[in-house]
């Protein structure tokens, strides 16, 4: 389903519910945003997702309804939440269909305190092989945050993709160090594109610091 046929589901009334759900929530009633996470309107759900992971009251019934939800703003909305709840499952988020959810997923992956082969795999597959640009450059700032060495390998293919996957992979090599980081680094310096060039020049000389 595509936005312009959601359209008709934003209503002034959810406006108007997305205000109350947030307003009774500054007040410590977190009772409707609970009860909205089931609301028709697509954004009121999203609202009410991301009010309670504000508050650190998603439970699993409430995740996985955000989880299967069938509009992206919703998704969208949990994968925001996955970044400081670890009881969101990032990999099932990186996987959706919708690339803006899996955009931020990236990003949520990056924000993780542990990372294991699947994260690490999931992610280097989107940052080689996702058909959109932004995930692959979401993908190559997770690995380049996450500072694990299995995702090194994936950064540095990542260094001959366009330009803008391109800068974000030189700036992502700053956890790591090796002969491999150092020619990447030294093929950027004479980069075609210049911020590309920039990026690894910054990173040069603040490694010879």
């Amino acid at each position: 389903m595509s936005y312009e046929e959601d359209a008709l589901e934003f209503t002034h009334s959810g406006i108007e519910r997305r205000q109350q759900l947030v307003q009774l929530a500054r007040e410590g009633d977190l009772s409707l945003a609970r009860e909205l996470c089931g609301d028709g309107d697509p954004r009121v759900r999203a609202s009410s997702i991301a009010v309670l992971s504000e508050n650190d009251a998603l439970d699993e019934s409430l995740i996985a309804l955000g989880l299967s939800d069938p509009h992206p703003l919703v998704r969208m909305s949990v994968a925001r939440a996955a970044a400081q709840n670890s009881s969101i499952s990032v990999l099932e988020l990186l996987n959706d269909e919708d690339s803006s959810v899996v955009e931020i997923a990236c990003w949520a992956a990056g924000e993780q305190t542990e990372h294991n082969d699947s994260l690490i795999e999931a992610l280097s597959g989107i940052a080689l092989e996702h058909e959109d640009a932004l995930c692959r450059e979401s993908a190559v700032a997770a690995l380049g945050a996450l500072g694990d060495a299995r995702g090194l390998e994936s950064i540095l293919k990542a260094t001959k993709d366009i330009a803008t996957v391109r800068r974000r992979a030189v700036i992502a090599l700053a956890p790591f160090e090796g002969q491999a980081v150092t020619d990447a680094l030294q093929l950027a310096l004479s980069d075609r594109d210049w911020q590309v060039r920039q990026a690894a020049e910054d990173l040069t000389t603040y490694l010879s610091e």
